[in-house]
């Protein structure tokens, strides 16, 4: 590996999606508009009201603060790149990309892991929730996740900066990612391939124990369970969680432990679209449209918000009544003098 970065190459050019552009750009900004409204009426919906102020909503409000951040790392470049001729980014705008995006993907790996063991305490020790879960140990738990998050980026990141790129400068990908960068550097990458092994290894490895063992005790604690409209609605909470882990762990895995070669490049593509720009869109309605607190309370507040639209709409319409009365009265007055 060479000691430092003498790369000669000052932009990258991202070949994205060959065909469909225009059809691509629509489909995707769609989603973009319905990832930022989604998740940022949820942070507005849980932060707002009090009777979402438990442990649960605070970790998926930051679900949501993390799905747009994720989102927004990747989705602007793809969509102006549609929309140009040549899909350039210059080699600091590249790592800074990649930066960003490993800090989002890894955070967000973690607080799935986290809000996993969120449900196993409150399914399972429903009386010792608020005393297992106070707001301090949530608090440390979201600034740990940012951290590991921030530290796995900064690891990775520092090896490719110590990466030599001398041409080509064709990324078979539509943003900067580890797999498609490695295979254009002229230097030995075999380092950063075993790091970026073990990193990630260990991260998915540990996220995703933590999640079955809390689900598997959910699950044995949900049998147990006497009502059948209990059982019902905690296996409800479960399944919409596993579906959007499974989706996330799944297609990220399939990128990273898939061998590296032009033909994994064109599949990774394929599969980065759901974990970068599907899965953002997605959280909101898995995690929380269907938690019936979440639908209620969204239900109340579209309520409040149109009860006091009208109630506007009927003073103005009474000032007006008022103010022609007004006038009328004022003519006969006039007429009478």
């Amino acid at each position: 590996m060479a000691g430092g970065n003498h790369s000669s190459v000052t932009e990258f050019v991202l070949l994205g999606f060959t065909n469909l552009h225009e059809l691509l750009f629509m489909i995707f900004l769609l989603v973009y508009i319905t990832t930022l409204a989604g998740n940022l009426g949820m942070i507005v919906l849980i932060r707002t009201n009090s009777q979402l102020c438990v442990p649960m909503y605070f970790f998926l409000s930051h679900l949501s603060f993390m799905d747009i951040c994720y989102s927004s790392s990747i989705t602007p470049k793809l969509l102006s790149g549609l929309l140009a001729e040549r899909n350039v980014i210059s080699f600091n705008g590249c790592i800074t990309q990649f930066f960003f995006f490993a800090v989002f993907g890894t955070t967000e790996a973690i607080l799935l892991a986290i809000m996993a063991y969120d449900r196993y305490v409150a399914i399972c020790e429903p009386l010792h929730y608020l005393v297992a879960m106070p707001h301090g140990v949530c608090v440390q738990l979201v600034v740990g996740s940012y951290a590991a998050g921030s530290l796995n980026a900064f690891v990775h990141t520092s090896g490719l900066l110590r990466l030599s790129f001398c041409g080509p400068n064709l990324v078979n990908h539509f943003y900067c990612e580890m797999p498609p960068l490695l295979l254009l550097s002229c230097s030995d990458t075999w380092l950063n391939k075993m790091v970026m092994a073990v990193c990630v290894g260990f991260i998915t490895t540990t996220s995703v124990l933590a999640i079955v063992v809390s689900y598997a005790c959910i699950l044995l604690t949900i049998w147990n369970i006497c009502s059948a409209e209990g059982r019902h609605k905690a296996f409800s909470t479960c399944t919409s969680h596993l579906m959007a882990v499974a989706l996330f762990y799944g297609s990220a895995a399939f990128l990273y432990f898939h061998p590296f070669s032009g033909h994994a490049e064109d599949q990774g593509k394929t599969a980065s679209i759901f974990y970068t720009v599907m899965t953002p869109m997605l959280n909101p309605f898995i995690y929380s449209l269907r938690n019936k607190e979440v639908r209620s309370t969204l239900r109340r507040t579209m309520n409040k918000l149109l009860s006091c639209r009208c109630c506007h709409r009927s003073h103005s319409n009474q000032t007006e009544a008022g103010v022609t009365c007004h006038g009328g009265v004022s003519r006969r007055n006039n007429s009478d003098t």
